[in-house]
């Protein structure tokens, strides 16, 4: 059965090799007119970072460090998504608030204690991200008050969350620095400074 097949030949693997992943390549700059598509980190090109809501928010806190991202998935052992936390939920005031409430130490909070929950989470229909231009999104942002948004295509039974916007990656693209805590000022900046 196998006469008709020769087998491949093999190495030993390299010290200091990797592995592939996959990657999205977003433009450099960006102007509000450009498509809303050319800031958005499409999960379909590169991998959602997550954690699960039993592990710990020191866990999620050093997730976050490690990839380099602000915001974390939190899914069940479905891989269903529960909620998502991000780097504000971690540093900012929840922590504190649930310390105080529950009288309990740092070391003993989770991701679930702090995330923004599913039935909680607004969400942007791909479909009308597909024609959107980067202005509707920075203005979805700023009408939030939140620093990300949530993107989703309908699938049985629900939605899949297709992407992600990031008000920091945003003021990257359009040749901004900002800081997480300035958002909606900032965004205003950012229209006054691309008016110029």
């Amino acid at each position: 059965m196998l006469r008709n097949y020769a087998p491949l030949p093999c190495v030993l693997l390299k010290a200091g090799s990797r592995f592939a992943e996959p990657v999205q390549r977003l433009p450099e700059r960006v102007s509000l007119d450009s498509p809303a598509l050319d800031v958005m980190t499409d999960l379909r090109l590169v991998s959602a970072v997550i954690i699960r809501p039993t592990d710990s928010v020191d866990e999620a806190h050093a997730r976050m460090k490690q990839r380099g991202v602000r915001l974390l998935l939190v899914v069940d052992g479905e891989r269903n998504v529960v909620g998502l936390v991000t780097a504000t939920d971690i540093l900012g005031e929840k922590p504190m608030q649930v310390i105080q409430s529950r009288g309990v130490r740092h070391s003993d909070l989770l991701t679930r204690d702090i995330m923004v929950p599913q039935a909680r989470l607004e969400v942007i229909e791909f479909e009308h991200v597909r024609n959107a231009r980067v202005g509707e999104i920075v203005a979805t942002l700023m009408r939030s008050g939140r620093q990300h948004a949530a993107v989703v295509e309908h699938s049985a039974p629900g939605h899949v969350l297709r992407g992600l916007f990031s008000a920091t990656q945003i003021a990257r693209q359009l040749g901004l620095a900002i800081q997480p805590t300035e958002i909606a000022s900032t965004f205003a900046e950012i229209e006054a400074s691309l008016a110029r």
